[in-house]
């Protein structure tokens, strides 16, 4: 039974992801009243109960428990852990992080709506609770619902033997086999984790190679370091079907197009995810979206009806819980006419793998593609006292600079503590920095940061021998 409109708002948020929670974070500080709706379980959306936050935690006692490189001359045996290990490190995680939004929430007097929200026009959002519906309107509405795993083709995840991600997490033990349909971000992410428990895991993707967006150097050495895990990578493949067959162990059949057949005791399908617009009843505010479920947004993260926006997952690339966050804080500022930036474009990318992968900036790939002159330098952990003593001597480390004025244009790495180490280069190339910053700054020892020197003097040293080569060739000629 539906109620009377209950509350009149500045703002609501539909979803409490980081783009929903900035944004109205964002608008309370500006003296606004703002309201969040979400309808899972915990505040954070899918980002803290099933997404980032649970994976990245996961992986963390994947590293704790099992997967770190032994020091040399350790020869303890190591224990295969439960999955109900694993995943206590998890709910605490979850648990922490879900207080920290609630608090936040509290703090800002933001009032949280738990329930379903269906859009009745442009300012009016109805919310079935389990009490009942109620109806709450607004100057601006913003759409930050994220998204959802997208399922195979002709059959529903069950929880058991076929899996998405947002489910994997809640496997009952660790299984013996694995094969991932989907080399993105999320298969490979949670592939290498299973295959650092020791679980045989293979990867299918109708793509020739992983995470294609990446410089090729460091998906190379992804793929090495992953196959010494006995990681099997099957490109180029498309998956005709997967079956669930009952006998004496429950297994997943995978058959491909090529004819090939798969088996394994888990099958996880990462093979994309769609906007979760689903319920929303966007049509009522005369919107729509794309056949994915994304929302399309101008500049300002407005939507072609001017009193909603959407911001995160739900509009496309580059999808990240970064970016999100930002997003939802613009989008606030540009409703309640506050002058702000827009987002810089170098902003970094983290994929939590084992090992580690953080990129910043342009690829190698991109680079040859435009015709820009450059000049790559590689520092690999191998040659840093960090890298020993972390016990990671297979970690690589490159940046390259533009040959003609000598600007950082890209930064990537993979291995410990990536994701943390690109951010003195993302700086660098925000404030328009490259070669001589390295070679003249001192870098704390020993720390992974002097990959930055190491591999800066590796680019000076090429790009001194080039022109030396060029200066007496042009000597040559005129003698």
């Amino acid at each position: 039974m539906s109620r009377d409109i209950l509350t009149t708002f500045d703002l609501i948020c539909i979803g409490s992801g980081p783009a929903g929670q900035r944004a109205a974070i964002q608008a309370a500080k500006l003296g606004k009243r703002v309201a969040i709706i979400e309808r899972q379980r915990c505040i954070g959306g899918v980002c803290i109960e099933t997404g980032t936050i649970p994976s990245k935690t996961f992986r963390e006692a994947v590293q704790r428990c099992y997967g770190r490189p032994g020091l040399e001359g350790d020869n303890r045996v190591r224990v295969r852990p439960t999955m109900d290990q694993l995943l206590g490190h998890v709910q605490r995680g979850i648990e922490r992080e879900t207080t920290v939004a609630e608090e936040n929430l509290r703090r800002n007097d933001i009032e949280v709506f738990r329930g379903q929200a269906r859009l009745i026009n442009a300012n009016t959002v109805e919310i079935e609770q389990q009490s009942g519906e109620v109806k709450i309107r607004a100057e601006h509405l913003l759409l930050a619902v994220g998204t959802r795993p997208s399922d195979p083709p002709g059959l529903k995840s069950d929880g058991v033997t076929l899996m998405t991600s947002d489910g994997l997490l809640g496997l009952r033990s660790l299984p013996r086999t694995m094969a991932v349909v989907g080399a993105g971000v999320i298969g490979i992410e949670y592939a290498s984790m299973f295959a650092a428990l020791g679980v045989d895991v293979t990867i299918i993707d109708k793509r020739p190679r992983p995470l294609e967006f990446l410089d090729h150097e460091i998906v190379d050495e992804l793929i090495h370091q992953m196959r010494k895990k006995n990681v099997i990578f099957r490109g180029g493949e498309t998956v005709e079907r997967i079956e669930i067959i009952e006998g004496r162990q429950r297994q997943g059949l995978i058959v491909l197009e090529s004819g090939k057949h798969l088996a394994a005791e888990v099958v996880l399908y990462a093979a994309g995810r769609v906007g979760a617009t689903d319920d929303l009843n966007l049509a009522a505010a005369g919107l729509n979206c794309d056949e994915r479920g994304r929302i399309t947004v101008d500049a300002t993260y407005r939507t072609i009806v001017p009193s909603i926006y959407a911001a995160g997952d739900v509009i496309g690339f580059p999808a990240l819980a970064a970016t999100s966050s930002e997003q939802g804080r613009l989008a606030a500022c540009h409703m309640f006419g506050v002058k702000a930036e827009p987002m810089g474009k170098n902003f970094p990318i983290g994929i939590y793998a084992i090992p580690e992968i953080s990129t910043v900036g342009a690829t190698e790939e991109e680079l040859t593609k435009a015709k820009i002159p450059y000049e790559s330098g590689a520092a690999r952990y191998n040659e840093i006292s960090r890298g020993h003593i972390l016990g990671d001597d297979s970690g690589m480390f490159k940046m390259l600079f533009d040959r003609r004025d000598r600007r950082l244009l890209g930064v990537h790495c993979i291995g410990s503590g990536a994701t943390e180490l690109i951010h003195v280069g993302q700086a660098v190339i925000g404030l328009g920095g490259g070669l001589d910053y390295f070679l003249t700054t001192v870098f704390n020892y020993p720390t992974l940061a002097e990959c930055y020197k190491v591999a800066a003097h590796n680019a000076a040293n090429k790009i001194n021998l080039i022109s030396e080569l060029k200066s007496n060739s042009a000597s040559a000629a005129h003698s």
